[in-house]
């Protein structure tokens, strides 16, 4: 590490008035930001403490080390606050007044990040939030992704390398057979989970891939190749595991498989991926005719202010926008102290224990989900039967999944992003609406879905049941759960599923008959179940 410039008798030349104003903003920054984002930032540290998420304690620390690097650079654009700092602080706030008042602890999150953007803003100048750009956008890479997203990335990466695994298996000539959640190597059975175990490393590799990029010395294009390679490389390698794992299944057996796919995982895939970054690294810097090494490809160095602006300009002075800003902070910070906790409303209901399996000519059989997927899914309540009609001996899988509260990341999430990893093939997707089909008679608007595995198809009718709306889109279930949140303090809601066969000889059309006349017969007696 190199040092440019150099100090005034080794300190920042600052005056005590100063160190006292900077040292009292600073504490009732921190004080402020805890007590008015103490329920998202509580949540999100508490969320640090999954595999996946562990590496965001360190983002908070590399972020100010960041800033550190940069006081060179501010100390020669000195105090230049601007009074838009003070707006975007308090726009901020507002995010942080709706995330509380809806509940959802991103929107949290993230309003703490655009308050800390607007300190910086308020404090520096647009010329100084230019400097601290990189390192302020870091902290979102400490923000977990939302449970319903994060379910649809993950389990469309877990697909993907899965496949990817099973195709070098084939290569190499060994049989391997994908269905669904299982690699089916014979003698040796492989969970797409457990396979794909070294994807939860993605989200440390992503923000360890930016931070390199905002480091490494080239051009821009190159940082960009950089950090776009992150999800690519992370695939690779978790297929890699897969396919070294089919090897020694078939030439060693199944106990060395069973030594490498533990060996091979966690902190060993993180490391092989970190690997193959510095390579690429490595390999970009050589195709642009640079023959430097990995530790001068890295911009390390500690600008420092010049003498003589770090003994006369008091570039850390606090601004009047910033004591602005500061001020504004502390007045919320009070009157949220003040506020009376708000507690969610979550309406009385009847237990799915108590759902008729008679009902006319449909009997139920009730099916029993183990506690392990309760548990994943977060679930208050639910439902699992098969009902059978007297008139037709094909059955109607019929599944809802109750929810009391959707504010903690416990949300239904789209049987869209579960059906691929059934090892089923979605062949058609299209909205219909089914009339008389809610308990008090009223149509209901389903997302059909019509699937394949081999030669077998089936029908699956599923909607978001939510507070009184029937919702197809889980995007629109989302912004439904923040405006309820909002005007009813309610963020209840259930996932509807219904799955039918398609019988030997006969047309998906009647599947959808067999549906239809399912949710006018049965789903009407839903009433006191799902509240409105």
């Amino acid at each position: 590490m190199s040092v440019e410039a150099g100090t005034h008798n080794g300190r920042i030349g600052v005056g005590q008035a100063s160190w006292f104003a900077l040292a009292a903003a600073a504490v009732l920054v921190i004080v402020g930001s805890w007590i008015v984002f103490y329920d998202g930032l509580s949540q999100m540290v508490k969320m640090w403490g999954r595999e996946e998420y562990n590496y965001a304690y360190l983002v908070p620390l590399i972020s100010a080390w960041l800033i550190w690097q940069k006081r060179g650079e501010l100390a020669e654009i000195g105090v230049q606050g601007a009074w838009t700092g003070v707006l975007v602080i308090a726009g901020g706030l507002l995010l942080a007044f709706f995330g509380e008042l809806s509940t959802i602890y991103t929107i949290i999150h993230y309003a703490f990040i655009v308050t800390i953007a607007g300190v910086a803003l308020a404090w520096f100048g647009w010329r100084g939030l230019v400097v601290l750009a990189a390192p302020l956008f870091y902290l979102v890479f400490m923000v977990p992704l939302p449970e319903f997203l994060y379910q649809q990335v993950s389990g469309r990466m877990m697909l993907i390398s899965s496949e990817l695994g099973v195709a070098m298996l084939r290569l190499f000539g060994i049989s391997v057979f994908l269905e669904g959640n299982v690699i089916d190597l014979g003698v040796y059975k492989l969970q797409v989970v457990e396979a794909c175990n070294g994807l939860r490393y993605l989200f440390p590799l992503l923000s360890f891939g930016f931070l390199c990029a905002y480091l490494y010395k080239g051009p821009l294009w190159h940082k960009l190749l950089l950090m776009a390679s992150t999800v690519p490389i992370t695939i690779v390698i978790n297929s890699f595991r897969i396919a070294v794992t089919g090897v020694l299944v078939e030439n060693f057996g199944v106990e060395m498989a069973d030594g490498f796919m533990h060996f091979f995982e966690g902190w060993v895939i993180f490391l092989a991926a970190v690997a193959l970054f510095f390579g690429q690294m490595v390999v970009l810097a050589r195709l642009s005719g640079r023959r430097a090494g990995l530790s001068e490809l890295l911009r390390l160095e500690l600008v420092l202010p010049q003498r003589g602006v770090s003994r006369n300009a008091g570039w850390l002075r606090p601004s009047r926008p910033l004591i602005a800003g500061v001020a504004l902070l502390t007045v919320t910070a009070v009157a949220v102290a003040g506020l009376p906790e708000r507690k969610e409303y979550i309406p009385d209901r009847r237990d799915f224990a108590a759902f008729p399996m008679q009902v006319g000519s449909w009997r139920g059989q009730e099916l029993i989900l183990e506690k392990k997927y309760v548990d994943a899914l977060r679930i208050d309540d639910h439902i699992l039967a098969n009902f059978h009609n007297s008139d037709d001996p094909m059955h109607v899988n019929f599944y809802v999944a109750y929810y009391g509260s959707q504010r903690k990341g416990a949300s239904a999430h789209s049987p869209r992003s579960c059906i691929p990893g059934g090892g089923w093939e979605i062949t058609s997707l299209t909205n219909r609406v089914i009339d008389g089909a809610g308990p008090n008679g009223e149509p209901i608007r389903v997302q059909r879905a019509v699937i394949s595995l081999g030669l077998a198809q089936q029908v699956v009718y599923y909607w978001f049941d939510q507070r009184g709306r029937h919702l197809t889109n889980e995007y629109h279930v989302k912004l439904m759960i923040f405006w309820d949140a909002m005007t009813r303090n309610r963020t209840d809601g259930a996932l509807v599923r219904l799955v039918t066969p398609v019988a030997p000889g006969q047309t998906v059309e009647s599947a959808d008959t067999r549906l239809e006349d399912f949710m006018r017969s049965v789903y009407t007696k839903v009433e006191g179940f799902i509240p409105s």
